[in-house]
């Protein structure tokens, strides 16, 4: 989207201008551990059969979105 100085950007191109900074800013690495810190705070939150029950609904629910 184009824009002049009286246009306000928009929070699409405001989400990305930001992250490409961020990816600017900060190593792959850098990503990974935070990956891997958030997940294992979110394994240590929910039991298995949480990720059991998920699983299964993300299962059903991807195939009825197939668009071949």
């Amino acid at each position: 989207m184009t824009k002049n100085n009286n246009q306000k950007m928009s929070y699409e191109e405001a989400g990305k201008k930001g992250g490409e900074k961020v990816s600017e800013k900060y190593s792959q690495e850098h990503f990974e551990e935070i990956g891997k810190k958030g997940g294992e705070k979110v394994s240590d939150k929910y039991s298995q059969e949480h990720f059991e029950e998920i699983g299964k609904k993300g299962g059903r629910n991807s195939g009825s979105n197939n668009n071949s």
